[in-house]
């Protein structure tokens, strides 16, 4: 191909985003759970279906279920390295709360997005505990807002740049210990109080021997259509499923600093 002409394409498309892949835990072999269901406004099934497709693509062996029962079947979640879950607005016995927040403790990861994680069972404190956070509002609602990279070093977000968003803008109350990656601003454009207000978009914790992370970006599958959003969900994903695997990591990053 003439060098000119590559030049223009490399300029007109732009370059490709780096995997940082050999920073990341391989999915080959690793047995994921995925549990959807909920309000069905937030597309759960097909967002299964697209995450599924990378998670096969990588070499994971997957089982899917829409029951909450899932999490209640000892043998599934004492073999589960990872779960992935999309649950909206749900409501979870205390069995099934039990059996989800054993495995994670045990060492199982758990991933989600937007309000398949981030708000999926309301009257769960201990859930919530375990998740790092819960949504309260999305003022505005579908607006247009900047998520801002805000650790470079982390392999989960290491070489992205921010990036924009046409979607629910996520207003969360947020574990003040998480560690957060990256992060987006609100305006007083919709809610005069919360203007100029710094609120988390993704983040990793741990519960006992789990892995936790959540992005709040997700409110359709589309928008895993923006490829800074796919690539971090795609990184947290696999820095999920190595709990059992990985040592643990060693931080504590509060927001709240002690002077």
């Amino acid at each position: 191909m003439n060098k000119y002409l590559l030049a223009i394409i490399i300029i007109a498309i732009g370059f490709p985003l780096k995997s940082h892949a050999s920073d990341l835990p391989s999915l080959k072999g690793k047995k994921v759970l995925m549990v959807w269901g909920g309000w069905n406004g937030h597309h759960p099934r097909e967002l299964t279906e697209k995450v599924k497709t990378f998670l096969e693509q990588e070499g994971a062996i997957v089982t899917i279920s829409n029951s909450l029962d899932v999490y209640t079947n000892k043998k599934i979640m004492d073999n589960t390295d990872l779960i992935f879950q999309s649950f909206t607005m749900g409501t979870i016995t205390l069995e099934q709360e039990k059996g989800l927040l054993k495995a994670v403790k045990n060492g199982a990861g758990l991933a989600g997005t937007h309000g398949g994680l981030g708000d999926s069972f309301r009257k769960n404190t201990e859930y919530q505990f375990m998740v790092g956070g819960q949504w309260v509002a999305h003022p505005g609602n579908i607006t247009d807002y900047t998520v801002e990279i805000t650790d470079h070093s982390d392999p989960v977000t290491k070489g992205v740049d921010d990036f924009k968003m046409h979607s629910e803008q996520y207003y969360m109350h947020v574990d003040p210990n998480v560690k957060v990656l990256a992060t987006t601003t609100f305006t007083s454009e919709h809610a005069d109080w919360i203007g100029g207000a710094v609120m988390p978009v993704v983040w990793k914790k741990n519960y006992g021997k789990g892995r936790v992370f959540y992005i709040s970006v997700g409110h359709t599958p589309a928008d895993f259509d923006m490829p800074e959003a796919w690539e971090i969900l795609k990184r947290g994903i696999k820095w999920a499923s190595a709990s059992k695997y990985d040592p643990a990591e060693e931080w504590v990053s509060p927001v709240y600093q002690e002077k």
